[in-house]
């Protein structure tokens, strides 16, 4: 078992261990001690509903036993960190977002089934919700990515890009659901060409904190917690995603640097979005933590 140790990686290890959900223990062993796929899977299906979406607090600021596309993506990026986002796994879940979509054919946000149940406030719940890149753009990109086909996708993927395409105004994280679906998108010159206006959007919207020595100079967005900023790490979590084109080799180093240096005294890593209550920081820092390492690795970071 770990200890307390100097490098990155033995310190995390220590803090999954130590305040993890099964399912980020199996993923921590999975991907950083070369545990086996299995048990990760195994793990996720105890979230898994009878209507083929996910639930359960899956997504820690959705709590509850009603199924939600946001669950429904977390557990995709799950099976895609495995290897197993095909088959039938996939067709079962393209079956259950065909059934919640909107007449768009796209993903509400939050399925109006939530009510009566703990949800977070910022996330708004409405009796008929609109379709929403932030709940369909990662989805969308990632089954493309994976190479899954569904009838689903040809309207959501549609609707993917006319949202891409109207993006003027936006916020941190519509825009990390829009990148994520252009790293998955087909059609790779549309893709490049709307990921270099939506660059040239962050930098003139200043949604990237492009100096950390600085932050306090950079806006937050509407509604994000104080200090809830996002830097070059947050938008390009791997060197091959579009992203990547938006920030200079030493913008991206010091918002590496950044990133490495906030690995707290217990080995995790501290959620930067609004608390509001004590699960879920409980159950989100080890997911932070867990993105952390994979970001870090991608570049090349030494973990130790």
């Amino acid at each position: 078992m770990a200890g307390t140790g100097a490098h990155p990686l033995a310190r995390a290890e220590h803090f999954i261990w130590l305040t993890a959900r099964v399912l980020e223990q199996r993923r921590f062993a999975h991907r950083f001690l070369d545990g086996d796929p299995d048990p990760v899977e195994t793990a996720l299906t105890a979230y898994r509903n009878e209507d083929g979406g996910y639930a359960h607090a899956l997504e820690p600021d959705l709590r509850g036993p009603v199924s939600q596309p946001l669950h429904t993506a977390h557990a995709l990026g799950v099976l895609d960190s495995i290897g197993r986002c095909e088959g039938l796994r996939a067709e079962r879940i393209c079956r259950y977002l065909s059934d919640v979509s909107t007449k768009e054919g796209a993903l509400p946000a939050l399925l109006p089934l939530q009510r009566g149940y703990p949800a977070a406030p910022f996330v708004p719940l409405v009796d008929d919700p609109p379709a929403e890149l932030l709940a369909t753009g990662p989805i969308v990109g990632l089954l493309h990515r994976n190479e899954v086909w569904h009838a689903w996708l040809f309207r959501a993927t549609d609707f993917c890009w006319s949202a891409v395409d109207a993006l003027e105004q936006s916020h941190p994280y519509e825009i990390e659901a829009a990148i994520a679906f252009l790293d998955g998108a087909p059609d790779r010159t549309r893709a490049e060409r709307a990921a270099d206006r939506l660059g040239r959007l962050v930098r003139g919207q200043r949604l990237a904190v492009l100096d950390p020595a600085r932050r306090a100079e950079y806006p937050v967005a509407p509604g994000y917690a104080p200090g809830e900023h996002h830097f070059p790490h947050d938008y390009a979590r791997t060197p091959g995603s579009l992203a990547r084109r938006w920030f200079t080799d030493e913008e991206l180093e010091r918002s590496l640097d950044h990133l490495a240096a906030e690995q707290q005294e217990d080995g995790g890593w501290p959620v930067n979005w609004r608390q509001w209550a004590p699960g879920t920081a409980l159950e989100g820092r080890p997911l932070v933590t867990l993105r952390a390492l994979e970001t870090l690795r991608s570049y090349g970071r030494p973990l130790g």
